[in-house]
């Protein structure tokens, strides 16, 4: 009873206090990235001048609650698509139907022998791989992506394919294996807009395995240029 009764008046006391709210909630770094991403977004448009940029870039990294970090980007349309610390939705698990074409844009083939695509490419909407008595390196980590949904179909007999894909973008496995390994890391990416690779096909006697190459994003030169601006700004400030 006495349990009971001190759980009661705890429970009162919180009540008396109040729960804190969201807006109230301490702000972590990935929240402060999103927010200053929505920044240099507003920036390229045109809706502020470098100046504002700047000024709101500053506060941004200045800023304790999530509550302080919604005031800069109350006034811009990104605020109000999707609040901050609302997680996005998950990427589906299948393609957009009629999304992908039939015929690859890109095929890759080994025969006893080893085939690679890596570096800056640019990468199709779909894309075979073949590996027979073989191995395969397939490598999006550099690579440019024109279209949000692309499929990798992949079949390993006797052979590997490997698949390295940037950590911000969503992944997807929807193959299987046949006395053989087919393995695709889970992965989801924090922006709505990210790529979403799907991964497909067979391993027979062989092996099939994508998954994300760490330190790697998606972006273009002036994003990245605009990330370490934003990282030397944090350090310099303390955060």
């Amino acid at each position: 009873m006495d349990l009971q009764k001190q759980d009661l008046q705890k429970q009162d006391l919180q009540k008396q206090q109040g729960a804190p709210t969201a807006s109230e909630f301490r702000a972590s770094d990935a929240e402060r990235d999103r927010i200053a991403d929505i920044l240099h977004d507003a920036l390229a448009e045109g809706r502020l001048t470098a100046d504002e940029h700047a000024e709101r870039v500053e506060g941004v990294l200045r800023a304790k609650t999530v509550g302080e970090l919604e005031v800069f980007i109350r006034d811009l349309p990104a605020a109000h698509r999707r609040g901050p610390g609302q997680a996005p939705s998950p990427a589906p698990h299948r393609p957009t139907a009629g999304a992908i074409p039939i015929e690859p844009d890109d095929t890759v083939v080994a025969v006893f022998s080893g085939a690679v695509r890596k570096g800056r490419w640019r990468a199709g909407r779909r894309i075979h791989a073949y590996a027979i008595f073989g191995s395969v390196e397939i490598d999006l980590s550099e690579a440019l992506f024109d279209h949000q949904q692309v499929v990798i179909k992949s079949f390993a007999i006797f052979g590997s394919v490997d698949i390295r894909v940037p950590e911000n973008v969503s992944l997807r496995g929807m193959g299987g294996g046949v006395l053989g390994s087919f393995e695709v890391d889970t992965l989801d990416s924090g922006e709505p807009e990210a790529p979403v690779v799907y991964v497909d096909g067979w391993a027979v006697l062989g092996s099939v395995e994508a998954r994300p190459r760490r330190g790697k994003v998606v972006a273009d030169i002036l994003d990245r240029v605009q990330r370490k601006v934003d990282k030397s700004l944090r350090k310099h400030l303390g955060h």
